[in-house]
């Protein structure tokens, strides 16, 4: 028998010797979006939970956006110039506008990888901050949540008028499901906080597992770190097998990300 399985970014062809009974089990996907750009235009101009991006903007002078790395095969190319649309609509200039490369404790981003992740027409364009959570200096204290966890976020996010995020969501092996918060912490989060939400108090936690998220410890816990850092708004995609955006949800960063959550459970696991 002859089967394939996805690898990295294409697949692999697994020919099974004969004898045993196989059964090839697939994964509920949601389909595929048809009009992309139609979708995140109602998207952003009719979010959850909050108003329109482009009201949120009204009046402010500078904007952050925080991106995965490249270790996430988050759409940004895709999702990115829309929002950076409503923000230049909103009077913002390419340089009030900076592109935060959410590394957690990755290393940063190459050049080359920058291109990937953003485009190189918007990685040419815009501010980039790309994160290093070892630099201290990089990051500002913000206190204490009620557990404890001493949270240091990357300036040039906090010392924006508004804050964003850009992902997608798909189940995470502790903190339940990805996107939202996490954009903000482990994303642009200081070592010292890092350390902690990974560290055996939370990670030793029952609830702290793949597609937990109700009552799940480091959920809540980074859910307050990111209304500690003014996490304004948010736009998650989910993704099908093949990568396309099945789902769009952009509001604001709790419910937006809740309404994405019940997505996935709905249609895609």
């Amino acid at each position: 028998m002859q089967t394939t399985v996805a690898f990295g970014k294409t697949v692999l062809t697994l020919n099974l010797p004969d004898g045993p009974r196989y059964e090839v089990l697939h994964a509920h996907s949601a389909a595929p979006i048809r009009n992309i750009h139609q979708a995140l235009e109602t998207a952003l101009g009719a979010p959850i939970g909050c108003a329109p991006l482009a009201t949120l903007a009204a009046g402010k002078k500078t904007a952050a956006i925080s991106v995965c790395d490249i270790t996430r095969p988050a759409p940004n190319s895709t999702t990115l110039p829309p929002i950076l649309d409503c923000l230049h609509r909103a009077s913002m200039r390419p340089e009030d506008i900076t592109l935060c490369i959410a590394t957690g404790l990755h290393r940063e981003a190459t050049v080359a990888e920058l291109n990937t992740i953003l485009g190189p027409g918007i990685a040419a364009k815009y501010p980039i901050f790309n994160h290093d959570a070892k630099l201290r200096d990089d990051h500002r204290h913000l206190g204490e949540t009620q557990r404890g966890t001493p949270v240091w976020i990357a300036k040039p996010f906090l010392d924006a008028d508004l804050h964003i995020t850009l992902g997608f969501i798909e189940q995470h092996l502790m903190l339940g499901f990805s996107g939202g918060r996490k954009l903000v912490a482990p994303g642009l989060a200081g070592q010292e906080t890092i350390k902690v939400i990974h560290a055996p108090r939370f990670m030793r936690e029952s609830l702290a597992v793949e597609g937990s998220i109700d009552a799940n410890p480091i959920h809540a816990e980074l859910l307050e770190i990111a209304r500690m850092a003014r996490h304004d708004f948010m736009l998650d995609v989910t993704l099908t097998q093949s990568r396309e955006i099945s789902g769009i949800f952009a509001g604001d960063p709790v419910q937006a990300h809740a309404a994405g959550v019940e997505f996935m459970r709905r249609s895609s696991i």
